[in-house]
């Protein structure tokens, strides 16, 4: 059986998590869902991999293994929009994001069949986020959540045009201390030939508004990226090193920015 997740703790303050990076689908839920599901084309491809100095700099690893669309992790588990008035997807995935369906007809599930999906996979992944922080927080002092993301350049059901290439989802600056905020944003807007945004299209999703609680000493960003500065667009979705290696050293420096800014508040 495929693990919901991979963990790997920390020695720092400092918590990365991936909750859109997994691929799997049990084949019990294949068998109910459409053949351009099965490509799962809406994954947060490679995310892992373009995040694996985070352990040199001492930083904890929270990996989902699953696909989105078998439930998504950064949703609110009773469906509460993120963002009102906006196209959104479900907890349970009904359609991609070009509209297709995840399901063959008749099929999606029924509001009984999420509730199980959300206890058997959902809950889980946020036990171990809420455990961890606590543990951070009690042993640091301090407990600081980055939520990798990524997606495609241009999804015309959520945004108009390109999307900028980095964009800082603070949940409107509530979900970390505004100085903290601001350094990060300087280190996109610093990003050379990169385009960015701070509290744009992507404001953050459930899990930063959720475990971001600066007042408690709980702080979270979520970063979603433009998937053309790292990789190809389109199926096999390649990993592209040449691309890559230039963004790694932006996505390095905003964990060491986030660090810093722990270590001197003590």
């Amino acid at each position: 059986m495929t693990p919901i997740f991979r963990f790997e703790p920390g020695t720092t303050p400092l918590l990365v998590s991936a909750p859109h990076a997994g691929t799997h689908i049990p084949e019990s839920l294949a068998e109910l869902m459409s053949p351009q599901a099965l490509e799962v084309p809406d994954t947060d491809w490679h995310i892992d991999r373009l995040y694996d100095f985070a352990r040199e700099l001492g930083a904890g690893m929270l990996v989902a293994t699953h696909s989105r669309y078998v439930v998504d992790l950064n949703r609110d588990p009773q469906g509460k929009s993120l963002y009102p008035g906006a196209d959104n997807t479900e907890v349970c995935p009904t359609s991609r994001f070009d509209k297709a369906p995840v399901y063959r007809d008749g099929k999606a599930p029924d509001a009984a069949e999420t509730a199980r999906r959300v206890e058997r996979y959902w809950r889980p992944y946020h036990d171990v986020l809420d455990a961890e922080l606590r543990r951070l927080r009690q042993q640091h002092g301090i407990a600081l959540l980055f939520d990798a993301h990524s997606i495609l350049s241009r999804v015309p059901r959520f945004f108009e045009g390109r999307l900028p290439d980095l964009n800082l989802g603070t949940g409107g600056g509530a979900s970390a201390d505004p100085a903290l905020i601001g350094l990060l944003a300087g280190v996109v807007r610093g990003a050379e030939g990169l385009t960015h945004a701070v509290d744009g299209r992507f404001k953050g999703g459930h899990i930063t508004r959720h475990f971001g609680r600066p007042a408690e000493s709980v702080h979270a960003v979520q970063l979603e990226m433009a998937q053309c500065i790292y990789m190809d667009e389109a199926p096999p979705w390649t990993y592209r090193e040449d691309l890559a290696g230039r963004i790694r050293p932006v996505l390095r420096r905003l964990l060491d920015t986030m660090l810093a800014w722990a270590g001197s508040r003590n």
